[in-house]
This record gives C-alpha cells, structure tokens and sequence, in this order.
C-alpha cells in the first residue's frame, strides 16, 4: 500500500479503546491528532498514544489530516461529520449515521459533490463471522433463503457503562444502538429491505447507574426500550427483529437464517470472528463450519482501513455511508410503522457490499 491515511480522531469516550487497540494492526492508517470536549480525557488519550492532542476546531483545520473518525454521541454525529466535509476531510463514524434519515441525506449529497467519502460503522460484517456465513449462504448449503429471526436483549447498558444516559435519548435505545449490528448483517446476507412493521414499547422500570463516579444517578428514558419488527427483503425473504433493554434473560436464538435445505447460525454481528453453525437436511446436526471467507483477527477500525484502502484504489469502500443510511432508514420506519400502526414502505435502496475474501488484508482489499 502506499501512503497512510492521516486520521484525527473526534470523541475519546469508552469506544476509542477499541479502535486504538487495533491501529498497530491495521495498514494504511496513521493517527495523528485527537479532541474531545472533554480536554482532560483528551490529553490523556493521547499522552497514552504518542498522538497530538487538539482542539475540535484545530484538529479540523489541521491540514495533515486526511478523514476524521468521528466517535461522538449519536446527537453530534451529523455536526461533527459535516464540519470535517467542509474541512475538505473524508469521513469514518460510529453508529447510527445520524438521528434520522433527512438528517443524514444532505451530508451524503455534501460528500459526493465534493469527492469526499463517508463510512459508518459497524465493521464486524467484515470479519470471519458474517462473511463466512455469508459464503455459506451464496453457495447454497442450505437451499435458498426463506427467512430470518434475530433477537438480541439485555437489561440495559446503565449496568456497565459509567455515562450511559445517551443510550435512553434519541438516537439510542437498542434499535438505534445495538440493531444496526444486526440490520447491516441482513442487508450484507439478504439484500436490501423494501417495507417493515414494528412495534415499541417501555416499561415503567427505573433505571439507575451501577457504576463510575456518577454511580446511583437515576437514568431518564426517552425511547422505545423493547423493538420488534417484521422486514420483507426485495428478493422476498422475510426477518423479524427484536431488540430489548428490558430482557434480564433468555433462551432465544440469537441469528438464524432459515434455508429450504437448512439453518445457518449466524454468529454475533456485535463480534467479528465467532464460528458458524449450520444444519441441514443431508447432515441434520449443528454443524461448526471452518473459516471460509472474512479478514481474519478482525477489530474495529476494520472498516476505516477498508474505505484507506478504497480511497487509494479507487473502488468503493464496503462500510459506506449508502448502506448505513439505508440501515438509518429501516430503524427510522420501524419507529414510524410503530406509531402511525402500519406498514412504513422505504425509499432508499442498496447493493450487498462485496465479499471479503478468506485470508485477505485491508491492503489487499
């Protein structure tokens, strides 16, 4: 590969350590600078990191930064992220692409007029897991596709997340949370969505802080905190989808797609290299599958080595803000068809990414 991709990080809140963990891995990529609003957190990351640390507004203005990765609160992800267009900068962000799809349109526009890239989170689509299954599934081993069940649940994230209370606000909740894991994961394996049903509810349940300096602070709720949704893919496939801050436990499956010959168990979109299980008609017993297609030892900031990558070569990246936007607009419908009780019919469409092929690197993508 040649030159890195010069990066300034914007939001150093708990996910930034992921991410740093995986930059000595990653090709292509070379953290400069990061900000945050909180200037003391800031200038600890970065004295950890060897990296400069800035302002918002100086790292913005700073012309050695190629693509800002943007890792704020949900609320700030369009602000941030049309600040670095106008920057000149390409952009990589956490999920969701912004609280709702008008807000999020004009900043795709912004981008294309001016050549600019926008990627989004998650990346975990990228790794063994999903794209194994993936593989599975084109190849037929278990017939053609008929459906699809996914059910994720928790408690609720006051139970480990020291400042947790953008997760009830929105633009959080576990639709706007933790459903793009799984709705990127659908489009990725199915294809894009054409209509969707749901419902939302909350319990009256108070919610309080476990842990961290703000422990025992009573946490206010704004959002649906259990989603269920019923999405009719256009090649016909149906999946129903339920998300929840209010399950203390289960037994539910978490991911299966449900084949003419089979069951493919996908593994956790919220990981990147768990096995794949399958059963089928010839072999009618769980099966783990071997590794057949993903980057191998995956992380987050997968995807921003991809879109390095794509810049430099000229291909489109596979985390692109077109899929996190349609992903924006199913979870969008899903809170409309949940309260005007009918089925909300989408818009925006979208190819399946390429494949990750098994053994390749960000450089070789």
């Amino acid at each position: 590969m040649g030159s890195a991709l010069n990066i300034g990080i914007i939001g150093v809140g708990t996910i930034s350590a992921q991410y740093f963990a995986e930059f000595p891995k990653l090709e292509g990529l070379h953290v400069v600078a990061v900000a945050d609003i909180n200037e003391a957190r800031a200038a600890e990351v970065a004295a950890e990191h060897d990296v400069d640390v800035l302002t918002v507004d100086a790292l913005l203005a700073d012309p050695r930064i190629d693509a800002v990765l943007n890792l704020t609160i949900p609320v700030a992800h369009v602000d941030i992220a049309m600040r670095a267009l106008r920057a000149g900068k390409h952009v990589y962000g956490e999920k969701p692409l912004a609280l709702d799809p008008d807000e999020a349109a004009p900043m795709l526009e912004f981008a294309r007029e001016h050549g600019l890239r926008v990627g989004s989170a998650p990346d975990t689509v990228l790794g063994t897991g999903v794209q194994t299954a993936r593989a599975l599934l084109d190849s037929g081993s278990v017939g053609d596709p008929v459906a699809a069940a996914v059910h994720w649940s928790s408690p609720g994230h006051e139970l480990w997340h020291p400042a947790p209370q953008f997760y009830y606000q929105p633009g959080g909740g576990p639709l706007f949370d933790m459903a793009p894991y799984y709705l990127t994961t659908l489009v990725t394996l199915l294809g894009p969505v054409i209509r969707v049903s749901g419902v939302a509810t909350r319990s009256n349940r108070e919610r309080s802080i476990a842990t961290g300096d703000e422990a025992g602070s009573s946490v206010p709720v704004n959002v649906g905190t259990h989603v269920s949704a019923i999405l009719e893919h256009t090649n016909g496939v149906t999946s129903t989808l339920t998300v929840s801050f209010e399950v203390w436990a289960s037994r539910a499956p978490l991911f299966e797609i449900y084949g003419t010959k089979g069951t493919i168990a996908v593994p956790d979109p919220n990981r990147f290299s768990d096995p794949v299980e399958v059963w089928t008609v010839d072999t009618p017993e769980w099966t783990k599958m071997p590794i057949s297609a993903g980057y191998a030892d995956a992380g987050r900031g997968v995807g921003l080595a991809d879109l390095a990558h794509a810049i430099e070569t000229g291909r489109p990246h596979r985390a692109s803000a077109e899929l996190a936007f349609h992903v924006l607009e199913i979870m969008d419908a899903v809170l409309r068809a949940a309260s005007e009780h009918r089925v909300v019919e989408l818009t925006s469409t979208v190819a399946r990414p390429e494949p990750v092929p098994f053994g390749a690197t960000p450089s070789t993508w």
